[in-house]
């Protein structure tokens, strides 16, 4: 079986030979070493939306992911009437920090009162303090993840601030995610 190392390569470097790796694969499984366990979520995470199945081992002190195609064309995707929101700060606009944090808990609010829910919400820069340990809008996140919204803070960013363990709801994705997010969207917002 062929085994491709991506130990010590940054982020989304696993991911994108991973996806070149299932392109070429056809129905043939492969395997996919790497060296921690942020690669292990994010190559797994990648590989089922492309309906693939995965199986994960150790390998002493590295993990190596079995994964097995699925059918040509079973990817999950987005429909051309969902949308994205990206949101970039831990408040909602420019001015007093105050009113920025009261108007974002309330869009947060609005959003999950709303039929039309986004489909995804991307939290990048300053903004994954909203889905970390403290944030005032915890609950909000919360009741939208209950309601199918797929939470989504970059792992690089979470990294950078030094909160990654404080992440409290939805999960730490990579650079790869947001862009496949925001290509397959059939409309993005940035917040």
């Amino acid at each position: 079986m062929k085994e491709i190392d991506c130990r010590g390569l940054s982020c989304p470097q696993p991911v994108l030979k991973t996806k070149k790796a299932l392109e070429e694969a056809g129905a043939t499984s492969f395997e996919v070493l790497v060296d921690n366990s942020n690669a292990v979520a994010n190559v797994k995470r990648f590989a089922q939306s492309q309906g693939a199945t995965v199986e994960m081992t150790e390998k002493g002190p590295d993990y190596l992911l079995t994964i097995k195609p699925g059918k040509h064309g079973q990817k999950a995707s987005g429909k051309p009437d969902t949308y994205v929101v990206m949101i970039t700060s831990e408040t909602f606009g420019e001015g007093d920090v105050k009113l920025g944090r009261i108007l974002m808990k309330s869009l947060l609010n609005t959003m999950w009162e709303n039929e039309t829910r986004p489909e995804k919400i991307l939290f990048l820069n300053s903004g994954v303090r909203l889905t970390c340990e403290g944030s005032e809008v915890l609950d909000s996140l919360e009741l939208l993840g209950e309601a199918g919204v797929d939470l989504v803070s970059c792992g690089t960013c979470l990294a950078f601030y030094e909160i990654a363990d404080k992440l409290s709801i939805g999960h730490a994705g990579n650079m790869y995610e947001v862009v496949d997010s925001l290509l397959g969207a059939g409309k993005v917002i940035k917040i």
